[in-house]
């Protein structure tokens, strides 16, 4: 087996884990009382026939092992088209924890609202959770970034006219319950959904008072008495359809002022890349025999190509949008000491030559898209005289206050500064996906190790045997938090993505970006 075989084999492993959610006992227990799962519900919702991506699949991964994981965060998040119109879907996973809400549930969840805000898509919530995971409740209830910020995002969310629908298919319990109750519109079925601020057992401690659940907030009680949800249906099917029904009748979206023509092929099949990008990283690639997998065919316009080479820009279109394209190169050679010299470094020109390209993208209303395979900037003291750090600060600060959609690929590295100036998580992509072969960190586990022995060796004198088992046991642990999956376990990244879905991930971030204007990304996503 190859090694690309190997890490999509990986890929396609992990992913089917994800899709049992809490486990295939706790699917079967839920279909007994006649509910669907969260993965279920929503593709009752999607049109068929057309594409979905799905957001965070890995959130939670490898986390809370203490107290059984969090597959997939304990939501499910969606983009994908209901009844023609492109939607977010947000869905509790009843069969992790019975959709109660870790950290990281949260950080999802909100990240679903910021691409519901950031691109003025409608959004919807199907709530069925039983509320705050109560032994991590000071990681997940006070901070600004906690359970309640999506409370403020509702809000923010309809201020500036984007449709929220919510329907309540089981336990909507304590500050959850002003989810649905902030929405547009609240769906609810009957003898299955309940929505209150306390449950029947805190009632009574509370208060004393002898009550069930449905009585305290069943269907009846909070569409009949309370008129806290505006419909209530006999079942999860019949509820989805009236979801369905009530976005077919939403007006319709803005023009979009982003260039598109038809569609081409790339020159190259989408599969070539695995023989274009190599896995082994002391090996250096053509980075335009990348591109003619990834872009339509006949549509490269390169800019300043006789100049500052280890960064490619240039104007190209995929899926027939039109982008400006910005790509490291990685180039490997060996210095006098015969050690291997990997590229993919920014230098003066290179960061200079980039901020002037974004700066005529943002001029032009041309969405921009970075191909991340960066070890960080030019160190040295040739480099510092140069001015490093200025023509750095102009590349962050142009990117920083981009106001078109930019869209991130991790292909290989991503280190240091390099990862903020090539439009790291920190600068508001509107999708921030990665290959297999990606590396999120400060630095290589390599250099990393290195680093630490140098510093150690000025607090003890360490021999050369002593000195290989220590890099070698710095490396193995810095190594494993640089996996693309630690990332997307927690959200610094959208997608784990298999190469050859890099087109359709990028054609529908861009179907959604159609919706707003560019002065719509000012500031990035929800401000206060």
């Amino acid at each position: 087996m190859s090694s690309w075989d190997s890490l999509l084999s990986d890929l396609q492993e992990r992913y089917g884990k994800v899709l049992l959610g809490g486990g295939v006992e706790k699917s079967r227990k839920l279909r007994l009382k006649s509910k669907m799962t969260a993965r279920e519900r929503i593709h009752s919702l999607l049109d068929s026939d057309l594409d979905w991506v799905e957001i965070g699949a890995f959130a939670g991964d490898g986390m809370y092992e203490e107290y059984g994981g969090c597959p997939s965060g304990g939501i499910v998040v969606i983009m994908g088209y209901v009844s023609g119109r492109l939607c977010i879907i947000a869905a509790n996973d009843p069969t992790v924890k019975s959709g109660a809400w870790f950290p990281i549930t949260g950080k999802k969840a909100i990240r679903a609202q910021e691409i519901a805000y950031t691109n003025r898509i409608p959004i919807i919530y199907l709530v069925d959770s039983a509320g705050v995971f109560l032994p991590l409740q000071s990681e997940v209830f006070p901070d600004r970034d906690h359970f309640g910020r999506q409370f403020y995002h509702n809000a923010r969310l309809s201020e500036k006219g984007v449709p929220q629908l919510a329907a309540v298919l089981g336990s909507c319990v304590a500050g959850g319950a002003y989810l649905p109750v902030m929405a547009d519109e609240s769906f609810i079925v009957e003898g299955q959904g309940s929505i209150f601020l306390a449950g029947s057992y805190l009632v009574k401690a509370a208060i004393g008072e002898d009550i069930d659940n449905e009585s305290l907030g069943g269907a009846h009680t909070q569409c009949t008495l309370s008129g806290v949800i505006d419909n209530k249906y006999p079942d999860e099917k019949t509820c989805l359809a009236a979801i369905k029904e009530r976005v077919s009748r939403l007006g319709s979206p803005n023009h979009s002022p982003y260039n598109r023509v038809g569609s081409r092929d790339p020159k190259k099949p989408a599969r070539h890349v695995f023989e274009s990008f190599p896995t082994d990283r002391t090996q250096s690639y053509d980075s335009y025999e990348l591109l003619d997998c990834l872009i339509d065919v006949d549509t490269w316009q390169e800019y300043k190509a006789e100049y500052a080479k280890t960064l490619i820009c240039g104007y190209a279109r995929i899926m027939g949008w039109s982008f400006g394209l910005i790509a490291n190169r990685r180039t490997v050679s060996k210095n006098g000491a015969g050690e291997i010299q990997m590229g993919g470094v920014i230098y003066s020109d290179s960061a200079d030559k980039a901020a002037r390209f974004v700066m005529n993208c943002n001029q032009s209303r041309i969405p921009l898209l970075f191909l991340q395979d960066v070890s960080g900037f030019m160190v040295g003291s040739r480099a510092e005289r140069g001015g490093i750090i200025k023509d750095g600060a102009k590349l962050v600060s142009c990117v920083s206050n981009s106001v078109v959609p930019k869209f991130t690929v991790i292909l290989g590295n991503s280190y240091g500064a390099g990862n903020y100036a090539m439009c790291g998580r920190a600068y508001d992509p509107n999708l921030m996906l990665a290959w297999p072969t990606a590396r999120l960190g400060v630095m290589s586990g390599r250099s990393a190790a290195q680093t630490l022995l140098q510093i150690e060796k000025k607090i003890h004198l360490r021999s050369k045997e002593d000195s290989a088992k220590r890099v070698k046991e710095i490396e193995d642990r810095y190594n494993q938090s640089l996996s693309p999956y630690y990332a997307a376990a927690r959200l610094w990244i959208d997608a784990v993505i298999d190469p050859t879905d890099t087109r359709k991930f990028l054609n529908m971030g861009m179907l959604a970006a159609q919706h707003c204007s560019p002065s719509d990304f000012k500031m990035g996503p929800i401000q206060t």
